[in-house]
């Protein structure tokens, strides 16, 4: 056979994509593949034996849908793109999780799509109930909770609440962090199977768990309410609450759905009850509650019946495997426990052989102190002794300067009362200057009116000699420039003798009063030299004091 021919026999593929709650996977699928194949593909892939459970969605035309298993792929209104793209999702929810999910991986894969769906408030919770399933997804992820290692802030990059919570309490993320790891703390020794089966366990009993809303009518023309199908039966919901249905068909009370175009009736297992009938929007939406309707009666019917072969099998292998899981985990918890608890002896054995070693250490210090005590002690008591020998001279010295100050007092005394004398008589020489002074000021005061008199009458006597000269030479009058006085030799009558007189008597006045004058001169500068000395001997006296009374 030719390499050509074989390449003709073989089958041709498509790419599929299939995206789970954690991961991706790609396939390539032969063309005539039925939903069915695909399933089981993925499903070993997976290692997932409870596929009754999930299911292959897809969106069309802005539309949920899920993949049909008797039914080709290609043959169904699918996307058209490369690779094709399915959502491995859960599509029908146990009534009890821990009795029904048997498989780690099947509880892993509800764990996940639930806690995404709280997330993004599909599934309503209360705050309190968040934080405390917020604490189990962190001991599923994280382990136990260790201080040391799960510092604050570490919870800084999980998404673990609705933002409606969020939204709705005026807290910092600090503050939230603190009060689920308040929780966290408690769930110490909880392995994480146990962690996701106590998330499901609490997430099972909220209201719109598990349920499939779609918008219906009871007439043609009007959408006024809400048909939600889940595990335990149909219920009817007013537009404005998913929260409490006004209507509920428990699978038991069901004795028949059909469905014809965009009309599904309800009819009672009682034949006296009414038939509910009502509308949807798209045959397709009508067909959708249908296959979930059908699914979930089959699973509910399923679930009341005695178990088959296969699943006595995984149940019996769940119980095993849950045994041995509890044995393993006791015995990890006993060796965890032995650990901590070798740790915590190595802990005290190395905080006794620190404090032992701190003790020793303290010792050595210790004895280091005392032989520097001992040596301080006696380099004091050789500086004591100097110190002593010291005092005893500065006594000595002190004594000779208590002397010389007695000394000093005693000459300071005889200077003192020398200064007080010498500034006594400093003081009599002043009031004798300023005496003198206003008895030489009196005396030129009459001398100056004795020369003012002498001058007047000169004054007079000039006159007198002019006028007798005009009388008696009347012939010199025409001569103005010439004058009798000018000639020595001249022969006057009495009076101009006492004129001579006058003149004689004028220069010898002032002689004598130049001569006082230069004598008062004389004599006040040896008065202000005087006064000198005795300021430069009171000033240095008192400067000698002030040092003495320093030195004291």
């Amino acid at each position: 056979m030719s390499i050509r021919g074989l390449k003709k026999k073989q089958p041709k593929t498509f790419k599929v994509r299939v995206i789970t709650v954690d991961a991706e996977m790609e396939f390539s699928c032969e063309m005539k593949w039925k939903g069915k194949d695909l399933f089981d593909l993925v499903c070993r892939a997976l290692g997932l034996r409870e596929t009754w459970f999930f299911g292959l969605q897809y969106t069309i035309k802005g539309m949920c849908t899920w993949l049909k298993m008797d039914k080709k792929v290609l043959d169904q209104e699918i996307p058209k793109e490369d690779p094709i793209s399915f959502h491995f999702l859960a599509k029908f929810y146990p009534e009890k999780v821990e009795e029904e999910l048997l498989q780690e991986i099947t509880q892993h894969l509800f764990f996940l799509q639930v806690k995404k769906q709280i997330l993004d408030e599909e599934i309503y919770c209360s705050p309190e109930a968040t934080v405390l399933l917020a604490s189990y997804a962190v001991q599923a992820k994280y382990g136990d909770y260790d201080p040391n290692f799960h510092e604050p802030g570490f919870l800084a990059h999980d998404e673990l609440l609705p933002k409606r919570v969020l939204r709705q309490y005026q807290l910092t993320a600090e503050m939230w962090e603190e009060k689920i790891t308040a929780w966290y703390a408690e769930h110490r020794g909880i392995a994480r199977d146990e962690a996701e089966m106590n998330y499901l366990k609490i997430a099972q009993d909220l209201e719109m768990y598990g349920v499939n809303y779609f918008p219906i009518a009871q007439n043609k023309n009007h959408t006024d309410l809400l048909l939600g199908v889940d595990a335990k039966g149909i219920h009817i919901y007013s537009i404005n609450n998913r929260f409490s249905p006004n209507k509920s068909f428990e699978w038991s009370s069901i004795r028949n759905i059909s469905c014809s175009e965009k009309e599904l009736t309800i009819k009672p297992l009682d034949k006296k009850a009414e038939v509910f009938k009502f509308f949807s929007s798209q045959l397709k939406v009508n067909k959708l509650i249908f296959q979930l309707c059908i699914g979930n009666h089959d699973l509910f019917m399923r679930r009341r019946k005695v178990d088959s072969i296969e699943i006595q099998q995984m149940k019996a292998q769940a119980r095993e495997e849950k045994a041995r899981k509890k044995m393993e985990n006791q015995r990890l918890a006993r060796e965890k426990q032995l650990r901590e608890e070798a740790e915590r002896a190595k802990e005290e054995l190395e905080r006794r052989l620190f404090q032992l070693e701190d003790e020793a250490r303290q010792a050595n210090e210790a004895l280091l102190r005392s032989q520097e005590a001992a040596e301080l002690l006696a380099e004091k008591a050789q500086i004591a002794e100097e110190e002593a020998k010291l005092l005893a001279q500065n006594a000595a010295e002190a004594e000779q300067e208590r002397q010389r100050l007695e000394i000093t007092a005693l000459k300071s005394k005889e200077e003192k009362r020398l200064m007080e004398q010498k500034m006594r008589e400093a003081e009599l020489i002043a009031v004798k200057l300023v005496k003198e002074s206003d008895r030489r000021a009196k005396e030129a005061e009459h001398l100056k009116q004795d020369l003012h008199e002498a001058r007047e009458a000169e004054r007079k006597a000039k006159q007198k000699l002019f006028d007798i000269t005009r009388l008696n030479y009347p012939h010199m009058a025409k001569y103005p420039q010439y004058s009798p006085g000018d000639s020595r030799d001249a022969t006057f009558d009495k009076g101009s003798i006492k004129l001579d007189l006058k003149d004689i008597d004028l220069k010898r006045l002032s002689f004598e009063i130049e001569r006082e004058r230069l004598d008062y001169l004389e004599k006040s500068r040896k008065f202000e030299d005087r006064l000198k000395e005795l300021k430069s001997e009171i000033h240095a006296l008192k400067l000698e004091e002030k040092q003495a009374g320093l030195c004291s």
